[in-house]
């Protein structure tokens, strides 16, 4: 009833059906977006209105890379704590995904170790993220020092798929001397990535905030390489044309102190 009532008021079809399931028409795919929108501004006045009460209070959507999911559930841990009025949402992709949850507006921010180009979205780098070459420790190269990109070459990768930044990662080290890509194989995963390096499937690159139990239990060593650890950084990225609410902007103060408290305990 309400599909029938919303195409009688718009006058054009938003839905085509085939079969038992419902698709959206180009003017259902409309009506979507500048539904979205407005639903967000709703969502930005109560936020607005629970500032000047001196409220906190509102929903805060967050989507993170999958690496990510390592060290973030923590924080969130920590920041619900100190605001416990702010309900929280956390979805994990991967980037390509993530991404496309900002651009849908469908997350309030994203934390993700390689920001976007373009100028669409505005990017915060919040803390440090050190890329290493994993492996298992009865590995052949486990036993070595100070390991050339050539030698690398030679090893069988287990790389993620097509769109991740891990991925871009090892494709840019690869490159960057004149190398091809090695013998490879694409997991979906982190997680399943580093089963499979314990395995002796192959050695791998990730972040490190992702492998701290492995190498304290001494399932997995980080190999002694030439240009490593390559040290990035996480970033907060959010649209450039979207008004942070009041939980939004207390969560990328959160972050901020946070890495600046780790940063001084260094």
């Amino acid at each position: 009833m309400q599909i029938k009532q919303a195409e009688q008021t718009i006058g054009i079809p938003l839905f085509e059906q085939a079969g038992k399931r419902l698709f959206l028409t180009e003017a259902g795919r409309e009506l979507m977006h500048y539904s979205r929108a407005i639903l967000q501004l709703m969502q930005e006045m109560e936020s607005s209105f629970d500032a000047m009460k001196g409220m906190e209070r509102g929903k805060l959507n967050i989507a993170v890379v999958s690496t990510a999911n390592y060290f973030m559930p923590q924080l969130l841990a920590s920041f619900i704590r100190i605001h416990p009025g702010i309900q929280v949402a956390l979805s994990v992709a991967n980037r390509d995904a993530v991404l496309k949850q900002l651009s849908e507006n469908l997350a309030d921010l994203a934390i993700m170790g390689q920001p976007p180009a373009g100028t669409e979205m505005v990017a915060t780098p919040f803390l440090q993220n050190p890329m290493v070459v994993i492996a298992a420790p009865s590995h052949p190269l486990a036993q070595l020092k100070n390991i050339q990109a050539h030698q690398l070459a030679r090893e069988t990768f287990l790389l993620r798929e097509l769109g991740s930044g891990t991925r871009g990662v090892v494709e840019r080290y690869f490159d960057s001397h004149k190398l091809p890509l090695p013998a490879h194989m694409e997991m979906d995963t982190n997680e399943a990535i580093k089963q499979s390096v314990q395995a002796g499937m192959g050695i791998g690159i990730i972040s490190q905030h992702g492998i701290e139990l492995e190498l304290e239990t001494g399932r997995l060593v980080v190999l002694d390489m030439e240009g490593f650890p390559i040290v990035r950084h996480w970033y907060i990225v959010q649209r450039k044309d979207k008004r942070p609410s009041t939980a939004t902007r207390e969560f990328e103060r959160f972050l901020l102190e946070q890495a600046q408290d780790k940063d001084t305990d260094k």
